[in-house]
């Protein structure tokens, strides 16, 4: 169920004085299980305030410091948000694994006005001379694709250059790519998702954070996301967790991304931060024991009862 250092493939684009750094990174980031439990917090640029203020969401939640409350009580691999929340709250958290999210946009400006663009926010020597400077286990970095925008060939362009900076260095490297702009069609296509797993395999991350695709003909979305796990080869798939859900159903669903489809983790974010710190907690707790213990479904939901 868990690894060694033996177990980690470390890219060739990791310099020999940094391969201990990668594989120690690595196995922060996957609890030594070599799955991720990535709990996404980078939502306060990308959605503003509709993920943390309104019907049904806690006014906890209104409080960038909830998201750090609950990755410090919960079980956790990676917590993942932009350097600036880091560096705000960090030193009041400093036991935490931390994935600095290295470009962000808002959900402002549609596709309907101009193909989606996230641009670059941070360079890796800045983030290297961040993580010396505050002595936070920053174990990685992530970088978000617009796969079919008329701008991919920029954010390609970005995150290659991101991802070979950032392995030189020993950092992890986590891509959320999302099939988006005007040219595409269905963007939970499986082929197409398949497609922008391929991408990642070639620009050499070690995890690619994908929608999970749409059933269709009958066929359940956790079968057809197989079709992406295989595209991605030796880069690793982890699901993202999409709009809140009822939580025993989105933990079924995950429970089958990773046991059908064979994923390697999840990246999860309203699904946890949208509740009472408490259940939040319960909930990642679930989340985590499902990803990274490999526990039974009835087993998890049992964890976010608090059984």
């Amino acid at each position: 169920m868990f690894i060694t250092e033996k177990d980690v493939l470390i890219p060739l684009d990791v310099l020999s004085d940094y391969r201990d750094d990668y594989v120690s990174n690595y196995l922060r980031a996957t609890q030594n299980s070599g799955r991720l439990m990535l709990f996404a917090g980078d939502q306060k640029i990308e959605h503003l305030n509709d993920d943390f203020y309104g019907d049904n969401i806690p006014i906890e939640d209104n409080d960038p410091e909830h998201l750090f409350k609950i990755a410090q009580n919960a079980d956790v691999g990676v917590f993942a948000t932009q350097m600036g929340l880091i560096a705000r709250y960090g030193m009041d958290y400093p036991e935490l694994n931390y994935l600095v999210k290295i470009n962000s946009k808002s959900h402002l400006v549609k596709t309907s006005q101009i193909d989606p663009y996230s641009g670059q926010l941070y360079d890796i020597d800045q983030l290297v001379e961040f993580k010396e400077n505050s002595g936070l286990n920053i174990v990685g970095i992530g970088y978000t694709i617009y796969l079919g925008s008329e701008y991919e060939s920029d954010m390609l362009a970005e995150a290659a250059q991101l991802i070979y900076e950032a392995h030189r260095v020993g950092l992890l490297t986590v891509l959320w790519i999302y099939p988006r702009g005007k040219a595409v069609i269905d963007e939970k296509d499986a082929h197409l998702i398949a497609g922008a797993t391929g991408v990642a395999a070639c620009l050499n991350s070690d995890f690619v954070k994908v929608n999970p695709p749409r059933a269709k003909d009958g066929v359940d979305s956790s079968v057809l996301l197989k079709e992406a796990v295989q595209a991605a080869g030796r880069t690793k798939v982890v699901c993202a967790g999409g709009s809140n859900a009822a939580p025993e159903d989105f933990l079924k669903e995950l429970y089958k991304q990773l046991n059908v489809s064979g994923a390697a983790g999840n990246a999860t974010g309203r699904n946890i931060h949208q509740k009472p710190l408490d259940e939040a907690v319960r909930m990642c707790n679930a989340v985590y024991a499902l990803t990274i213990k490999r526990v039974p479904i009835e087993d998890a939901i049992r964890i976010y009862r608090g059984e």
